[in-house]
């Protein structure tokens, strides 16, 4: 398999994950088996390639399949190394993907003190560099953070905020995604 058929590949990926309800709206696969075979054609081509950007794309795409297979270890550590190879190449708009991406990996890998740390870092950096691309994600996922903290009117509040934000946007699955965080807060509310 070659880079662009792994991305053909990658299309059908919402197929097998879901936002599981029992658990604050985490990513989880419906086929384990499906996903496992996904990561092992990610590793096989990383091994191979020599392009920069088709090697950093891979090991952000690595370090969310990890974070959703269930195993959030190793979804940080590749994920780490994604926040540097963005940094050293002075690159905002990866930093601040890689920097979401690893939030929510060490959220899943029992810190979400100090995912929401990463959060807050990455929303002062998008209002600092008026970076309006990312924003909306950013405040999505330190509300799901703040969520899993209980603290439920605060990421109840950030959803709102990401909702307004992504209406501008006009992207219809960002929009029901947020609505999705809103409708959860309502049933925990009840």
């Amino acid at each position: 398999m070659n880079f662009p058929e792994f991305k053909n590949c990658l299309l059908t990926i919402n197929e097998i994950i879901y936002f599981d309800s029992n658990e604050y709206l985490r990513e989880k696969t419906s086929n384990p088996c499906r996903l496992k075979e996904i990561i092992d054609m990610a590793e096989n081509l990383l091994a191979n390639i020599s392009n920069k950007d088709e090697k950093y794309f891979l090991m952000g795409t690595l370090g969310n399949l990890y974070r959703i297979y269930g195993e959030p270890q190793k979804a940080v550590n590749i994920l780490t190394e994604c926040v540097t190879i963005a940094s050293n190449q002075h690159n905002s708009n990866r930093e601040t993907v890689s920097l979401i991406r690893l939030g929510e990996a060490i959220k899943y890998n029992g810190n979400p003190m100090k995912a929401l740390g990463i959060f807050n870092k990455v929303l002062d950096n998008c209002k600092t560099k008026n970076n309006l691309l990312y924003l909306d994600f950013a405040i999505q996922h330190k509300g799901k953070c703040l969520l899993e903290l209980g603290r439920m009117t605060e990421a109840e509040q950030c959803f709102k905020e990401a909702l307004e934000l992504r209406e501008l946007k006009g992207d219809v699955s960002l929009i029901e995604s947020t609505q999705q965080a809103l409708n959860f807060i309502k049933k925990l509310k009840c």
